[in-house]
């Protein structure tokens, strides 16, 4: 079942500064801010929400296509994805621009300062789902604007069934404008904080943002999750890491295993398992696509955790 992946492809820079912030910038100061911090730590990511859900949808043997637009700078990139064999035909190169990329500087708190520059991403809008040939499903997640209001609309348009997916696109939409996505989509996920702000948006609460769709599916960390659809509230429990060492991309990890498992014909109790699985599983490991396995590895995971097999 080809999925059709809509969002992002970026590099994540990483560096950790081994000290405090707070001793570095002066509360009194901060109109007349200028710091610098030696960072000897660094690390490059391949990263973005579509290069996220793709790579761990291909971990479970599903068939990811990944919609983008990148820049002069994506080598590293393409040759990764070429080595996991998920399609780039539909990742269309902008030459005079650099990938998105976001450079994320981490303190000794865990404070973060990131700078984002979203390069090619910002003509993703030149990329159409309608010139994708026999998709059967779809995901339209953190983009462009321009891009994302386009591929919602001619996924409806195409009758294909998507997920939509605000994630940090957020502050981009009015409250009309979110309407008009749920009452598209097939699907909606978000985590709890955004689903707070999704009802403030839209002036509709859980159950109403519910009904118009086949299910709406909020992330609650370790919390588990809860999926809302046809008046009944699923609770769905968290899988436990081995060990807990970066959250980064957990939540594109568990989009990716939602989406296998509703391709797998799952029932949703079942479909959110293996989304938090999967994002358990990403949880163990630095980055976002560094952890490695297959779909009989992750079977046997399954039953350990939830006590049953994957039918």
């Amino acid at each position: 079942m080809s999925t059709l992946i809509c969002g992002s492809l970026a590099y994540d820079t990483i560096m950790v500064f081994q000290d405090r912030f707070k001793n570095h910038i002066l509360p009194d100061k901060v109109h007349i801010l200028n710091v610098a911090f030696l960072v000897p730590r660094m690390r490059r990511e391949f990263g973005g929400v579509a290069g996220n859900i793709a790579y761990n949808l291909k971990l479970l043997g599903g068939d990811p296509l990944p919609m983008a637009t990148v820049g002069q700078d994506f080598g590293p990139y393409r040759e990764h994805f070429d080595a996991c064999g998920i399609s780039l035909k539909h990742v269309k190169t902008i030459d005079e621009l650099f990938t998105a990329q976001a450079f994320i500087t981490t303190d000794l708190d865990d404070n973060q300062i990131t700078a984002f520059h979203p390069g090619a991403m910002m003509r993703s809008h030149e990329n159409h789902p309608k010139d994708v040939a026999n998709i059967d499903f779809a995901i339209v997640g953190p983009d462009g604007r321009d891009a994302m209001l386009q591929n919602a609309s001619e996924l409806a348009e195409l009758g294909v069934p998507f997920i939509f997916d605000p994630g940090q696109a957020m502050p981009l939409f009015n409250g009309e404008e979110f309407r008009h996505f749920i009452e598209q989509a097939t699907y909606v996920t978000v985590n709890d904080y955004e689903s707070n702000l999704l009802s403030e948006r839209t002036g509709w609460n859980e159950e109403q943002i519910a009904s118009r769709v086949k299910a709406y599916i909020i992330t609650r960390g370790p919390k588990g999750s809860v999926m809302l659809s046809q008046g009944e509230r699923i609770e769905v429990p968290p899988a436990t890491p081995t060990r807990v060492v970066d959250p980064t991309g957990c939540g594109d990890a568990y989009r990716a295993g939602l989406i296998f498992g509703l391709s797998q014909g799952y029932d949703l109790a079942t479909a959110g398992r293996v989304a938090s699985l999967m994002g358990a599983l990403k949880i163990e490991h630095h980055g976002t696509q560094n952890q490695r396995f297959d779909y009989g590895e992750f079977a046997q995971q399954f039953k350990q955790q939830f006590g049953s097999a994957l039918g």
